[in-house]
């Protein structure tokens, strides 16, 4: 009994015990551990004995197979040991200059665009060698297809051909636009491309490229397309029927490359740039800056003038100056308050709706120009604006009656005098007195005899003596029709109907446009001077493109807590051992992180400067069109007015030089400035001599530069002679005679007649296979009427320009022109030039290496006033001889139209695609891409219902 009481109280006293300890709800968590303890045993069974049983029964399934066979075996174990090594023959193209950057090009490609995810997958880099010979071979089929191909065509009919065709194009939109009534307070810049593409499938009537220029997934299927087209005709059949990887090489070859090299190229503002770039030597020109100023219609382009000129205005002001640099700086405030004030009135007529055409408000200007009418008798441009409005008065016959009598005393006065060189050699000229005088009958029957339909009105009594002296058996001199030719001119000055009348018509107020001048006086100038119309400028350009690159320039690193001032404080006149020389005293002052100054003087001499600048402009080029030192001076320059002028002239360089824009666009420019002006002697990069080597070479040098440009910067004879065959009454009469014998002998005329409307079908479709001078008269004559619209002249003034444009070509390059050309584009596509363009390609895309990063967008108020620089530019280049023959008007609404076409980028994509079209059309002759490209483009619904249209107009019919 005692045992079991002691059993039960020491369990019970246990049980009390470890309740007191862990709580009252402790059973319930040793049962839950027990439970634990138990599953988990039985789970630990159940997984070692499922492993058991799988590896019992997979010794079992092996045991009823039969054995693998040696060979299989030894054929794997082969396979993971061999290394299979693919040659790669790096020659390409067979040149050595070309062969070298292209394969950098390739291994930088394979680097960035494949190697990158591929060596995620797998570490064989057979996939990869493969890649790089399949790329090899399409490069050596494209390289001896390239080698096969006549370019000289291409050049010089296909390329201008379609770039003119484009041109037309753009000239039907504009003019579509231009006609509406409703489109004054609207964005046109949609309507425009709408209407674009509308004129170009009336042009090409089963074609039109709208989709794939305005829809990025269609001109991806297009890309697509043309690719695997391109990849069938370049690669072997077997890597082409292998559908991984021509998808592989056409996706790489579609969106990795064709497709961002189109979006480049197409994007205006690069286009923009790409225009300062190329004119980048051309001299800043202040006048056609005013003028773009006066002509833009956007109100973005002026204010991002006007928010420059307010930023320049506001750190002007904010300078601290005295002494003769406060002269310059209120000078540049002038300037720049001025062009504020062109931007302010320019945009409010613009936001008020008030802009009127500028021909409109001549008279408004003050008393016009008078021209007299003989002046006008022997002008181009001036005859041109009187001819249309005699013919609208009715009086054509009188003002061709007195031209062709000039015609016809040039004419045969130079034939009597030929005439008698050949009597004077025994020779016969019997045949040239009866040309004269049936040249002469013809002019009366034409418009003096009672036949004549329009009759010139003249008294009866001189055509009487007239007709009596053609009767006679004498031979007709020059000088037989001066007399009525005195009495047509005297009526063409004095009746009411015709000059008097003219000088108060519209045609008046066009031809002083034309001529250049019908200008406000408010712009034809400023006190302010040239100093500062060229600080004006170099403001613009400096914060447009750079003098490094294209980028933006607000990315430039340099320390702007660091301001830099300098001006030439005073002059004096050294003598050191017999020699004397001018020192300029400079006061410098800087600004320091802390805002604490230092200043000091150093002392330079006019032969520093120009070391200097030479140092500077050979290290960066495009200093050059704006920093213009001062030139030297062999005698008196000694003298005290001609020490103070030059003076304010480096004064006036320097506050170029240290100018903050200039600081911001050229940041490595700045160690060098600040060398020139350190208060310590100055070591000139070169010595005496070679400085004064350079003084005679580097204008030789810059004039072998702007051989490309001899066109428009002509040598003075051959400038006087173009102004003698321009304005000269003689020649152009006797240009003018020719042409009425032509008319009166049923010579064919320039243009021959079509029944083909000429604005609905392709330029080259109107070239004329009878010019003399085939390629490059052709080139000049397309581009001139398109760019210039010369369409809408008259025919005496189009085959005026053609007589011009011959002299021009035959004076510039005599009869070598053809072979000019075909030397130019056999330089433009020999070994060294095309390794040039593959180096340009990778250090563009490449840099250092290194795949560039995609450029940030650039500030809006930046494209604008890079549209403003590209404009002026554009203008500024044009040379004056050819104002002289078109007129200065149509030069600036020809370039300005050229311009606006490439603002618009649906409109330069399709550009681009046409020049690829035309390339590969040239490129692969013997297949059919034309129709191909019919095929692809068809898919617009533009060409549907164009065909539709034709269709249902044909059935009315």
């Amino acid at each position: 009994v005692f045992a079991s009481l002691s059993v039960w109280g020491w369990g019970g006293l246990g049980v009390v015990l470890f309740l007191i300890t862990f709580g009252p709800f402790a059973i319930f968590y040793l049962a839950f551990y027990i439970c634990c303890v138990v599953g988990g045993g039985f789970a630990v069974t159940l997984l070692f004995g499922k492993t058991n049983s799988e590896r019992h029964l997979e010794k079992c399934e092996h045991s009823y197979l039969p054995a693998t066979q040696t060979g299989i075996l030894k054929t794997l174990d082969e396979m993971r040991l061999e290394q299979k090594p693919i040659k790669i023959d790096r020659r390409l193209t067979g040149s050595n200059y070309i062969d070298e950057p292209l394969q950098q090009v390739i291994q930088f490609a394979l680097r960035d665009y494949i190697q990158y995810w591929y060596y995620t997958l797998s570490e064989d880099e057979s996939f990869l060698l493969e890649i790089r010979q399949t790329v090899q071979n399409a490069l050596v089929q494209f390289s001896t297809r390239s080698k096969e191909v006549d370019w000289q065509p291409y050049f010089t009919t296909r390329l201008v051909d379609d770039f003119a065709t484009h041109l037309r194009v753009f000239r039907k939109a504009q003019d579509r636009l231009e006609r509406r009534d409703d489109n004054k307070q609207r964005d046109l810049s949609e309507e425009m491309v709408e209407s674009f593409f509308e004129a170009e499938v009336e042009m090409e009537r089963n074609v039109c490229r709208d989709v794939v220029c305005t829809s990025l997934k269609d001109e991806e299927g297009f890309l697509r397309d043309l690719c695997e087209v391109l990849l069938y005709l370049l690669l072997p059949p077997g890597d082409f029927h292998n559908k991984n990887m021509r998808y592989f090489l056409r996706e790489i070859l579609a969106r990795g490359v064709l497709l961002p090299l189109v979006n480049q190229l197409s994007d205006p503002d690069y286009i923009n740039q790409f225009v300062i770039w190329m004119i980048r030597d051309s001299s800043c020109n202040y006048e056609a800056f005013m003028n773009i100023l006066k002509l833009t219609d956007k109100v973005s382009e002026l204010e991002a003038v006007k928010d420059k000129a307010l930023e320049e205005l506001q750190y002007l002001r904010s300078l601290d100056t005295a002494g003769d640099d406060i002269n310059v700086i209120k000078n540049q405030i002038n300037s720049l308050l001025f062009v504020k004030k062109v931007c302010e009135t320019r945009i409010q007529r613009l936001q008020s709706g008030k802009e009127v055409d500028t021909l409109k408000l001549a008279a408004n200007f003050g008393k016009l120009c008078i021209i007299p009418l003989e002046h006008i008798l022997v002008h181009n441009i001036a005859l041109q604006f009187f001819m249309d409005y005699m013919q609208a008065a009715g009086a054509q016959a009188e003002l061709f009656f007195w031209l062709t009598v000039e015609g016809y005393r040039v004419t045969a006065q130079q034939q009597l005098e030929v005439m008698e060189g050949w009597q004077k050699d025994g020779k016969k000229g019997g045949s040239t007195k009866g040309l004269l005088k049936a040249a002469a009958l013809g002019v009366y029957e034409q418009y003096l005899s009672d036949k004549a339909s329009p009759r010139v009105q003249v008294d009866e009594v001189s055509v009487v003596k007239l007709r009596e002296k053609l009767q006679k058996e004498g031979d007709p001199t020059p000088e037989i029709f001066d007399d009525i030719q005195r009495k047509v001119y005297d009526m063409m000055l004095r009746d009411e109907r015709y000059y008097p009348s003219f000088r108060q018509s519209p045609l008046y107020i066009r031809m002083l446009a034309e001529l250049d001048m019908l200008k406000e006086p408010s712009y034809r100038g400023s006190d302010d001077g040239d100093g500062d119309w060229q600080y004006l400028w170099f403001l613009l350009v400096v914060s447009l493109h750079c003098l490094q690159s294209l980028d933006d320039l607000s990315n430039s690193c340099h320390d702007d807590n660091i301001q830099l001032h300098a001006f030439i404080s005073d002059t004096g006149v050294c003598n050191d051992h017999g020699k004397t020389y001018a020192l300029y005293a400079i006061t410098v002052c800087r600004r320091n992180h802390d805002g604490s100054e230092d200043s000091w003087k150093t002392y330079r001499r006019y032969s520093d400067f120009h070391d200097f600048h030479m140092r500077i402009t050979e290290q960066f080029e495009n200093l050059t069109s704006i920093l213009k030192l001062p030139g030297k001076k062999t005698f008196n320059n000694m003298d005290r007015d001609f020490l103070e002028k030059r003076k304010k002239d480096l004064n006036a360089y320097l506050q170029l030089l240290l100018n903050p824009e200039m600081v911001k666009a050229c940041p490595t420019l700045v160690p060098y400035v600040y060398d020139f002006l350190e208060n310590k002697q100055y070591s000139k990069g070169k010595g005496d001599f070679a400085r004064k080597m350079d003084t005679f070479v580097n204008p030789l040098r810059s004039s072998m530069r702007n051989v490309s440009n001899a066109v428009k910067r002509l040598p003075d004879s051959l400038a006087e002679g173009m102004n003698t065959a321009a304005d000269n009454m003689g020649r152009m009469s006797e240009k003018l005679g020719q042409d009425i014998k032509q008319s009166m002998f049923k010579v064919p005329p320039l243009l021959p007649k079509s029944d083909v409307d000429p604005e609905h079908c392709r330029v080259s479709a109107q070239l004329d296979d009878n010019v003399d001078d085939n390629i490059p008269l052709r080139v000049m004559l397309l581009l001139m009427d398109e760019v210039f619209d010369l369409k809408e002249r008259n025919q005496w003034l189009r085959r005026n320009i053609k007589n011009l444009l011959q002299q021009l070509i035959r004076a510039t390059y005599g009869d070598t022109i053809n072979r000019k050309i075909v030397d130019h584009v056999d330089f433009m596509t020999a070994p060294e030039q095309v390794a040039d363009y593959v180096k340009k390609f990778r250090d563009s895309y490449w840099p250092n290496g290194i795949l560039a990063e995609s450029p940030p967008r650039r500030d809006k108020n930046i494209r604008m006033r890079t549209r403003v620089a590209a404009k002026t530019n554009l203008l500024g280049i044009m040379p004056d001889e050819l104002k002289h023959i078109i007129g200065a008007d149509t030069t600036r609404k020809g370039i300005l139209r050229v311009f606006d076409m490439f603002q618009h980028g649906p409109m330069n994509r399709r550009l681009v695609y046409v020049l690829l079209e035309g390339f590969l059309e040239t490129m692969f002759p013997q297949y059919k891409f034309p129709e191909l490209f019919v095929k692809l483009h068809s898919r617009s619904p533009r060409t549907a219902r164009y065909t539709q249209k034709l269709k249902s107009t044909s059935l009315k019919r």
